[in-house]
C-alpha cells in the first residue's frame, strides 16, 4: 500500500534511554485521548483482559499499548523486568489490562498490527505491574518516559489520560559493563594501553575480574608494550596484586608507583587508606608525601587527616594551621577553616 502522512492522527513516536551500558528503545504509535476522557480504559478504546478482535489470527489478544502497529521495545543486554529476567532483544509489546493491575507481555512478533495478530505462542515473558489511576493532570498522547533513574535500574512510564502503567526494568551493572568491556578490548581497543588501564582500574573499583584485569595492566606497564609507568597505573596493578592475595608483590610494586607519585596523587592515596581504615599506613604516606615536597600543598593537608585519623588532635591542629597559610584559593581555604573548627571542638575529622 502507498505510504502517505496520516494526518498527525496517530503520531509515531520513539524514545530511548540509556543506563550503564544498557540502552533501552520504545516505538510505539500515540493516540490522542480525543474528548474520550473518562471512555478510554475497559472500553473498545483499551479494552480489559484480552478480546477478539476479528481480523488479523481471530484470536483473544491484548491491548496493544499504542496504536496502529506493534509497539516495540528492545534492550541491548539482558534485564529484569519487575524482577523478573528478560534476555537482550527487540519485542513486540502488549498489556492485558485490568481493573487494578495490569499484565505486561513481551512477545516475538515485532512486525504486527497492533494485536491483531498477537499469538500467544510467541510470548516471551508475563509479568504483573499495578497503575496509577489519577494522574492529577490528564495527557493527551500516550506517551512513553523515563522516571526514577539510578545507576543500575529506570521506570519506563506509560502515560495516558489520568492513567500511569509502570514498567520497572533492572540490570546487572558489574555483569554487563564487564561484558560490554570484553567486547570492546576484542578489538582495537584491545591494543590501546590507555584503554586497557580504564578497563584494569574499572575491574579494581568494582571487586571483579582479578585475574583478567592484571593481564591487562601488565600489558600497560610492560617497558616493551605499553611502558606506561604512571602512579596510576602502578598502584593499579598492586591493587590487583592484593587482590588476588599477593600482598609482597603488590607492596613492592606500590612502593615503585609512589616514587611516580605528584604530591596530589600521594594525598589521594593516604586519604584512600584511611577510608580502608589504616590510619598507620596512612600516616606513612602522609609523612612521605610531606617531607618529599617540603610542606608543599596539600602535604600539611594529609598530615592533619594522618594525625587526626591516629587520635593525634593536638598535632593535626598544628598542621591544619599551617595547611590554612598554604591555601591556594579561596575553596581550599575555607574547607582547611572547617577542619580547624572541627578539631578545637575535640572532634577527629
Amino acid at each position: 500500500m502507498i505510504r502517505i502522512p496520516d494526518g498527525g492522527v496517530n503520531l509515531k513516536s520513539v524514545a530511548g534511554r540509556r543506563g550503564g551500558v544498557t540502552d533501552i528503545e520504545i516505538n510505539w504509535n500515540a493516540p490522542g485521548v480525543k474528548g474520550r476522557e473518562g471512555n478510554i480504559w475497559g472500553t473498545s478504546v483499551a479494552p480489559y483482559g484480552f478480546t477478539v478482535l476479528g481480523y488479523g489470527s481471530y484470536m483473544e489478544s491484548p491491548w496493544r499499548a499504542g496504536s496502529n502497529e506493534s509497539t516495540t521495545i528492545s534492550f541491548s543486554t539482558d534485564v529484569t523486568i519487575n524482577g523478573k529476567p528478560l534476555a537482550a532483544g527487540t519485542y513486540g509489546f502488549f498489556i492485558a489490562l485490568y481493573a487494578d493491575s495490569c499484565t505486561l507481555i513481551f512477545n516475538k512478533n515485532t512486525k504486527g498490527w497492533g494485536s491483531y495478530f498477537y499469538n500467544k505462542e510467541l510470548d516471551v515473558l508475563h509479568v504483573t505491574t499495578r497503575q496509577g489511576k489519577n494522574q492529577p493532570e490528564s495527557v493527551e498522547r500516550l506517551t512513553y518516559h523515563f522516571i526514577d533513574q539510578t545507576d543500575h535500574s529506570v521506570t519506563v512510564a506509560l502515560d495516558w489520560e489520568h492513567w500511569r502503567i509502570p514498567i520497572n526494568v533492572e540490570v546487572d551493572l558489574v555483569k554487563t559493563t564487564l561484558a560490554s568491556i570484553r567486547q570492546q578490548l576484542s578489538g582495537a581497543m584491545g591494543f590501546d594501553p590507555p584503554s586497557l588501564e580504564t578497563a584494569a582500574a574499572w575491574c579494581l573499583q568494582n571487586n571483579t575480574n582479578y585475574d583478567q584485569a592484571l593481564s591487562w595492566i601488565n600489558v600497560v606497564t610492560d617497558p616493551n608494550l605499553g611502558r606506561i609507568q604512571t602512579f596510576t597505573a602502578l598502584s593499579t596493578k598492586a591493587g590487583l596484586l592484593n587482590k588476588l592475595d599477593r600482598p609482597e608483590e603488590s607492596a613492592k610494586i606500590m612502593q615503585h608507583a609512589m616514587d611516580k607519585a605528584t604530591a596530589l596523587e600521594m594525598h589521594g592515596y593516604g586519604r584512600q587508606l584511611i577510608n580502608q581504615g589504616k590510619p598507620k599506613e596512612a600516616m606513612v604516606v602522609f609523612e612521605t608525601n610531606y617531607k618529599r615536597n617540603k610542606g608543599a600543598w596539600p602535604t600539611a593537608v594529609g598530615m592533619m587527616r594522618g594525625y587526626s585519623a591516629n587520635g593525634d588532635l593536638k598535632k593535626a591542629l598544628e598542621f591544619g594551621k599551617k595547611a590554612l597559610a598554604l591555601a591556594p584559593n579561596e575553596e581550599s581555604k575555607r574547607g582547611v577553616e572547617q577542619n580547624i573548627k572541627t578539631l578545637e571542638s575535640g572532634k577527629a575529622l
